[in-house]
């Protein structure tokens, strides 16, 4: 069989078939909101965003101290298909999300349900994280995320005995979002991490990149980062949280069951159906010039979590 380099795959390779046909709907869709996308926006910001920066904050032990991606690389190179399946259309379009008012609801198996406003978890401490992000589609970056470890939410709602897993809702606003008009996923975007996976301290909600809050298309204003995962585990504008019992269906397990599974890792020794996973192109490079680590570079931190578990059944 022959496996072609990642930069050599089309982009109706990497996005599912079916999705990728629906692609002329989609700018079909997306051409009643362009004339307020554009008055609207300033590289995917509302106008409420422009401007507003976080000052004094703190480091992390957890950062890599591999170079970042330019703000640039960041916020015009994004999957975010509440918005398009091109990886410009985010940038496009994103700029009308609305993001105030904005609450997240935490509720499921926890004995303190809580609604926090957005308000309220930028007052969480925050800190910088540089971690890598290693996309499905075999393309990654080195993010310098701002934002606050999962846990400090879970500790103030006190999980049940009976929570096993956390489900992460995204926001669905069709008069904004043109990618939900159509049956691309199911919406709204679901996806989950066993409890364990959640507590973790890499796994953060971030609300901002280099000093500034999250542009719209990279997820604002709170988002999940699970670093060791593929990227599409962490899910964008979330506004509920859920502690259950029973393993979720995520998003795209329901979308493309025989492609993509609950856990996700990433893993160089697991090809997706499609392309190799073995190396990845670590963005601005044209060309796949990375070898894929296993657990993206942080196994040493989170391996313990999968002992005794088959790695090859993780996809």
């Amino acid at each position: 069989m022959l496996i072609r380099r990642p930069d050599d795959i089309a982009p109706s390779e990497i996005t599912a078939s079916d999705v990728y046909r629906r692609r002329r709907e989609f700018v079909q869709a997306a051409g009643m909101l362009a004339l307020g996308a554009a008055a609207g926006a300033f590289a995917g910001r509302s106008q409420a965003q422009q401007g507003v920066k976080f000052a004094g904050i703190a480091k992390s032990a957890f950062s890599t101290s591999e170079k970042p991606n330019t703000f640039k690389d960041i916020a015009g190179y994004n999957n975010f298909y509440e918005f398009g399946t091109d990886k410009d259309d985010p940038a496009a379009y994103a700029g009308r999300l609305r993001t105030r008012p904005w609450t997240v609801v935490v509720e499921g198996e926890v004995h303190k349900p809580r609604t926090f406003a957005i308000e309220e978890l930028l007052k969480f401490p925050l800190e910088e994280r540089i971690y890598r992000l290693r996309c499905v589609e075999a393309w990654s970056m080195v993010i310098p995320w701002i934002g606050f470890e999962f846990n400090r939410i879970a500790r103030l709602v006190e999980p049940t005995s009976r929570a096993k897993f956390v489900e992460f809702h995204t926001a669905v606003q069709p008069e904004t979002m043109p990618g939900v008009r159509l049956p691309v996923l199911e919406w709204p975007y679901v996806e989950g991490l066993r409890i364990d996976e959640a507590m973790h301290p890499l796994t953060i909600l971030s609300v901002g990149l280099y000093d500034q809050v999250l542009p719209n298309q990279c997820g604002a204003p709170i988002r999940l980062v699970v670093p060791w995962k593929y990227g599409f585990k962490s899910g964008k504008s979330i506004v509920r949280i859920r502690f259950v019992e029973k393993q979720p269906r995520i998003a795209w397990e329901k979308a493309a069951p025989h492609e993509y599974g609950f856990y996700s890792n990433v893993n160089p020794n697991v090809d997706h159906p499609r392309w190799s996973q073995r190396r990845e192109k670590r963005l601005p490079a044209f060309f796949a010039n990375r070898e894929t680590v296993i657990f993206n570079g942080y196994g040493e931190q989170v391996a313990k979590l999968y002992a005794g578990m088959d790695l090859k059944k993780f996809y």
